[in-house]
């Protein structure tokens, strides 16, 4: 209201100036219009301007016609007044019919509802939604997957970079499996991977996609559509999309796909052990008290519209998959196992039969190699074979080390040779035992493995007794020099000695 606001700012101004021309020229206004706005006394009211209704003649009439015995509809109505001199729209008619059926007979608004609880075991309601999550310090398109026990309202969801009809039926085998079993019905949405019709208009019944049918059959349920375009008949299951997206996506970052599955699940059993506003019970209690005992028994296998695809592995034990490669463990090399994707960024694998081998998330380059150390474990070589890592892990590991290579560098071709068979008993006794005994073989000159092996017998037959050494500090025992395996002077001897060969022959 600029009067309004005008009105106050000359009553400020003017006490300040005392002079109605100062008033005028600091507020930019006419002189005339401070003069006007001064002698009013309160503040100006707004006063809107009424236009009588092209309707307001009629409106006796319209609703003679709309009650008995006539009856008439909003068009057949307008199209009366139409002839009676009206000029206005349909859409004022229609208006005023709504407050007329509101105060005329026993009118019922449409929004009125009955609340239906299930009793435990009966019913689950599924659907899903879409959000902009950051992952992988990105934002992607994410599908989230809900679903929710009408009786104990115990939750579980789950996420999907796809919302196909392949991503849609793994859904609901997964939540179903997170909730711990089936329900009798599964109250869902109108999607056409589920429901192919549901006119409201028609007698008919529901058209289900028969994919569907056949998913419903494999776990033991059957199928509710929820009427269209009326959302309350599964309110139960809309609430938890609000409370992930304020509770758990703002503000938060997910390294993968997997992250936000491991994460989201962990979130929402957590708000499975708060009170329920409507219930006013803990859904995790009420679920554990009442309804799991219901629940039928998740099938043993889960139902697939695709066929999975199958890969031979590789010597190097090796899974390649569009364009990437991934290790598996390497009782499988040279074997055929099958593999799925799932939600667009798992990847399932299955031996032969079937039978689940691991899981892994799909990563969005290609031409990648992907290894992981312990699917080699069966295989890997307990010391290493390199012989410089022998030397520092020989050294690191014993106090005696260094003295050993020192004194078997002088005797043996191969040093490392027998450092390594040494280190490969390490398994069978203490880290202690084994440095007294390399100490032992360097002093009794029994620095080969047969002469090693020999102090051990006598040490397991009680004929060694080893006295404890005192353990230096790993950081202060001096490094061998790796770059010289021996002294020069085994070399000039050795040097001498084929020399004296080649002259006697």
């Amino acid at each position: 209201m600029k009067d309004l606001e005008d009105w106050a700012a000359v009553q400020k101004v003017y006490k300040q100036t005392k002079s109605k021309r100062a008033t005028a020229k600091i507020l930019d206004i006419s002189r005339n219009t401070v003069k006007r706005l001064l002698e009013m006394t309160e503040p100006p009211v707004y006063h809107r301007t009424s236009y009588p209704s092209k309707l307001y003649e009629y409106k006796e009439l319209i609703i003679e016609w709309r009650l008995d015995p006539y009856n008439f509809n909003g068009t057949r109505i307008f199209r009366e007044l139409k002839e009676k001199g009206y000029t206005g729209s349909i859409g004022p008619i229609y208006r005023f019919l709504g407050k007329v059926d509101e105060d005329v007979g026993n009118h019922i608004s449409k929004k009125a509802t009955v609340r239906h609880e299930s009793p435990p075991g009966d019913q689950a309601q599924f659907d899903w939604t879409e959000y902009e999550v950051l992952v992988g310090n990105r934002y992607q398109k994410v599908y989230c997957f809900a679903m929710i026990l009408a009786a104990s309202r115990k939750k579980a969801v789950c996420f999907s970079l796809k919302v196909d009809a392949e991503a849609i039926y793994e859904a609901i085998q997964e939540l179903y499996k997170d909730l711990g079993g089936i329900t009798l019905e599964l109250l869902i949405d109108n999607p056409k991977a589920l429901v192919i019709e549901n006119n409201p208009k028609s007698e008919d019944e529901v058209r289900y996609n028969p994919h569907a049918l056949m998913l419903a059959k494999h776990l033991g349920t059957e199928l509710n559509a929820c009427p269209c375009y009326w959302p309350r008949k599964k309110g139960k299951i809309e609430s938890p999309f609000k409370y992930i997206e304020e509770q758990f996506i703002k503000g938060k970052n997910f390294a993968n796909m997997e992250d936000l599955n491991r994460r989201v699940k962990q979130q929402v059993d957590g708000w499975c052990d708060q009170k329920h506003t409507t219930t006013k019970r803990i859904p995790n209690q009420h679920y554990l008290l009442e309804e799991q005992a219901v629940l039928l028994p998740l099938p043993k296998s889960r139902y697939r519209i695709k066929k999975m695809q199958n890969r031979k592995i590789s010597p190097d034990s090796f899974v390649s998959i569009n364009s990437n490669k991934y290790s598996v463990p390497v009782k499988y090399v040279g074997k055929t196992v099958l593999f799925r994707i799932v939600y667009g960024f798992r990847i399932e694998l299955y031996d032969s039969k079937e039978n689940f081998i691991m899981s892994f998330e799909q990563v969005d380059k290609k031409y990648q190699t992907f290894s992981n150390p312990e699917h080699y474990e069966a295989i890997a070589p307990r010391v290493s074979t390199s012989i410089p890592q022998i030397r520092r892990d020989f050294t690191q590991r014993y106090s005696n080390g260094v003295r050993y290579l020192d004194a078997a560098g002088h005797k043996f071709d191969q040093p490392t040779h027998y450092a390594r068979k040494i280190m490969e008993l390490q398994e069978l006794y203490s880290l202690e035992v084994m440095d007294v005994l390399i100490g032992i073989a360097v002093d009794e000159d029994r620095m080969d493995i047969k002469g090693f092996k020999a102090l051990l017998k006598e040490y397991n037959d009680g004929k060694r007794i080893l006295e404890p050494i005192q353990q230096k500090d790993p950081a202060s025992r001096s490094e061998p020099d790796l770059e010289l395996t021996r002294d020069c002077s085994y070399y000039e001897d050795y040097a001498k000695e084929m020399c004296y060969a080649d002259s006697n022959n």
